[in-house]
């Protein structure tokens, strides 16, 4: 299973949030890069970058931290937070990430997203499906739908999107543990998908019963940042 480091941005800074609340916002360190480097330093090789700043704006904002960790590192980026445009998807992409991360978007704007696949191929997406209670939530999670998580991700699939992370609104920055049985759920219904597991993540047990139950890979933030997982230990896994 792979371990996937989470930064999330707000003003260029590396900070995080609770249940997505920008009111619970904690800033952990100044300089994003220095983080990203440390990660590369221990053998990681993905980064989950979220653009919180561009989430809100509904564009994307913390260019410069992209385009800074991509030419400074050799981390495969995957990029999210205010890429509503064709425009940004494709400055995205050029200032160095590999992967864009789509959340509201494949939600409510279904066909853009579709056209987006087909024009630049699902290999460069990242999907993300925020689930409260089995259904999906958008607009950092202020708003709830009725589309069940499975029939989303299975109608992704089918239009060739392979990488889709998970995340339970009511686990994430919490450090409670993740959602296991959504995770089992998802997994034996879709046997095909490599569920990427998101939020919840507290310590290395957390891992490894993520590893456990078949996850391909973990979005891990918080417990690092709050030392319940040493990076030690992280290259060790």
């Amino acid at each position: 299973m792979q371990i996937i480091p989470a930064i999330d941005l707000i003003e260029g800074k590396c900070v995080r949030l609770t249940e997505g609340d920008y009111a619970q916002k904690k800033i952990y360190n100044e300089d994003p890069l220095e983080v990203a480097k440390a990660f590369e330093g221990i053998g990681l090789m993905r980064l989950h970058l979220v653009d919180l700043d561009g989430a809100k704006a509904g564009e994307v904002v913390n260019w410069k931290v992209l385009e800074k960790i991509a030419n400074q590192t050799k981390l495969k980026i995957d990029f999210g937070g205010g890429i509503k445009k064709e425009a940004t998807l494709k400055s995205v992409l050029e200032a160095g990430a590999s992967y864009a991360t789509i959340g509201s978007l494949a939600v409510k704007s279904r066909n853009i997203f579709e056209e987006w696949i087909e024009r630049f191929g699902a290999e460069v997406f990242m999907l993300g499906a925020d689930v409260f209670e089995e259904k999906i939530a958008v607009g950092g999670w202020l708003e709830k739908t009725d589309i069940d998580v499975y029939t989303f991700m299975q109608s992704y699939m089918d239009k060739g999107v392979t990488q889709i992370f998970c995340t339970d609104i009511q686990k994430d920055g919490k450090l409670q543990g993740p959602s296991i049985d959504l995770y089992k759920k998802i997994i034996s219904k879709l046997p095909t998908l490599k569920l990427i597991a998101s939020g919840g993540v507290s310590n290395l047990q957390d891992l490894k019963d993520l590893r456990e139950i078949g996850c391909s890979a973990a979005i891990v933030g918080k417990a690092i940042y709050e030392n319940r997982i040493s990076l030690e230990a992280l290259s060790n896994f």
